[in-house]
C-alpha cells in the first residue's frame, strides 16, 4: 500500500560512524590517565587519585543523564516546528525527544576541555621529587631520545608475547571477567530501567532519565571518592583491597537480590493484560 515505505535513509551510518570515533577518543582515557597517575604520584597518594579519576568517570555520566532529561523533554524538530504545532504530549509513545540537541552540546564541551591537554609536558617531576638541574638534563636529552626508539621498536616485538602472558594470568582474566560482569549489570539498568519507568510508572523520558541519574550515579561517585580516601588513609595493600572488594561486593549482590520480592503490580496494557473492550 502508499502507507508502506522502505527505510531509506542513511544518517544512521554518520550516527554509527561518529560512536566509532567517540569511542577512539575515550579509550586512552582510562589506561593512559591511570598510567599517569601511577608513574608521577606518590605510593600512598595514588589510590586516591585513582578514587578521583573515578569520581569524574561517574560525575560525567551524572550530568549527561540530567542534560538528556532535558533534550527529552524538547522535540525533536525543536527549530523548525513551533511548540503550538506539537499536539502529543512528552508521556505520549509517540514523542521524539531532541536527541540529538545533546550531542552537538557534548561537541563543544569535549573541545573546549581537550585544549589544555595540548599543554600538558610529556614528563613530569615524580611527586615529592625535585627538578633535576638544567644543564644534567639538557645534556641527557639526546641519550633519552635514542632510548626511547629503542623502547619503542623492543615494545613492538614484546607485544604479542606479553599478551599471551596476560591471557594465561588467572589473576588478570579473573578481573576482566567480574569487570565485564560489573558493566553488563550497569549496562543493562541503563538501558531498559527507563523504559521500565515509563512503562510501570507513566513517566515520561525526560523523568525516567532524570531519576536514574539522581537516584544511582551520586552514590557510586561517594563510593569512588570514599573508597580510595580510605585507601589512602589506612595505607591498604593489593591483598587487603582485594578483601575488602570481595566482602564488599558480596554484600552488594545479596541486597540486590531483596529487588526479587519487590513486585510492583502489573499496569493495564490494552490487548496485552486487559482486551480493548
Amino acid at each position: 500500500t502508499e502507507c508502506e515505505k522502505e527505510p531509506g535513509s542513511l544518517l544512521w551510518i554518520f550516527v554509527m560512524v561518529g560512536n566509532i570515533v567517540r569511542g577512539i577518543g575515550e579509550t586512552p582515557i582510562m589506561p593512559l590517565g591511570i598510567s599517569y597517575l601511577e608513574d608521577f604520584a606518590k605510593a600512598e597518594n595514588s589510590p586516591f587519585y585513582l578514587g578521583c579519576l573515578h569520581t569524574a568517570t561517574i560525575i560525567g555520566p551524572f550530568l549527561g543523564l540530567l542534560l538528556a532529561s532535558f533534550c527529552a523533554e524538547l522535540f525533536v524538530d525543536i527549530g523548525s516546528v513551533g511548540a503550538d504545532e506539537v499536539t502529543i504530549a512528552a508521556t505520549d509513545a509517540r514523542w521524539v525527544g531532541a536527541w540529538w540537541l545533546g550531542i552537538l552540546i557534548c561537541v563543544l564541551l569535549n573541545l573546549l576541555v581537550g585544549i589544555p591537554f595540548l599543554f600538558l609536558p610529556k614528563s613530569l617531576v615524580k611527586e615529592g621529587e625535585t627538578n633535576e638541574p638544567e644543564e644534567t638534563s639538557e645534556k641527557s636529552a639526546t641519550p633519552l631520545q635514542e632510548n626511547d626508539k629503542n623502547e619503542t621498536k623492543q615494545t613492538m616485538y614484546d607485544f604479542i608475547p606479553f599478551l599471551k602472558a596476560l591471557l594465561h594470568n588467572p589473576v588478570y582474566m579473573l578481573f576482566i571477567c567480574i569487570t565485564v560482569l560489573q558493566f553488563s549489570a550497569f549496562d543493562g539498568m541503563i538501558s531498559f530501567m527507563p523504559k521500565y519507568l515509563e512503562q510501570q510508572f507513566g513517566k515520561s523520558a525526560s523523568d525516567a532519565i532524570f531519576l536514574i541519574g539522581v537516584y544511582n550515579l551520586p552514590v557510586l561517585c561517594v563510593g569512588y571518592f570514599s573508597g580510595g580516601l580510605f585507601m589512602k588513609k589506612f595505607k591498604i595493600n593489593i591483598y587487603q583491597a582485594a578483601n575488602i572488594a570481595f566482602w564488599v561486593s558480596l554484600l552488594e549482590y545479596l541486597l540486590y537480590f531483596a529487588a526479587y520480592w519487590t513486585v510492583c503490580d502489573t499496569s493495564p496494557v490494552a490487548g496485552l493484560t486487559v482486551s480493548y473492550q
